[in-house]
């Protein structure tokens, strides 16, 4: 036959475990983390892929050298920066040319980047974060507009809903030149991204 004082210590620990269990679960839900895995885009909080919404933007414009990490995104002054309303072929992707002959098109799009910045400081103007936690911004070199270069070259497209159509002529230009990407064919960097699961 067990004591009663044994017996009491169980029931008050298996209670004390219930209640942090509880609380934990509580503290959890509350904080938005309770959230099953096959919600479509749900990351947990502490997620790099996980905006920022506490992050302040920076008060004014960051001019300074830039390092071209891909065909839509820079590093500038210490702070990497996604070009606004583009999107370019991955660094990897590979797209056909006019011919049909399979090439890296996201070297290319980083190439054509290099460019157009070459040695002249960029002044990067940001706008917004995006979910890897990157300034969007408007950037400019020598009063040139970076991100509807790179659309008229071809090298990126525009990503309308995000541009409201600040680059849609650009894009058209492009496309009826057969210029960059539209010499060919390939697919858009956000489908290449899914299927690539990046």
């Amino acid at each position: 036959m067990r004591r009663p004082v044994s017996l009491l210590f169980w029931f008050l620990a298996i209670a004390a475990l219930a209640a942090v269990s509880q609380g934990v679960r509580e503290g959890v839900r509350e904080a938005g983390r309770w959230a099953p895995d096959w919600v479509p885009g749900w990351a947990p909080p502490w997620s790099p892929r996980t905006p920022s919404s506490t992050r302040p933007l920076p008060r004014g414009p960051v001019t300074g050298r830039a390092w071209v990490i891909d065909g839509d995104t820079l590093q500038v002054a210490g702070e990497r920066v996604r070009l606004f309303g583009i999107d370019a072929p991955e660094r990897y992707q590979d797209c056909r040319d006019g011919d049909g002959q399979d090439y890296i098109c996201g070297r290319a799009a980083m190439r054509a980047l290099i460019g157009l910045i070459g040695r002249t400081p960029v002044t990067c103007t940001p706008l917004e974060h995006d979910r890897y936690d990157r300034d969007v911004a408007l950037c400019m070199v020598a009063g040139r507009d970076l991100s509807e270069a790179m659309v008229r070259a071809g090298q990126a497209i525009e990503l309308a809903r995000f541009s409201r159509g600040r680059y849609g002529a650009a894009e058209r230009e492009a496309r009826a030149a057969r210029r960059g990407l539209w010499a060919g064919s390939f697919e858009r960097p956000a489908e290449w991204r899914h299927r690539h699961g990046r």
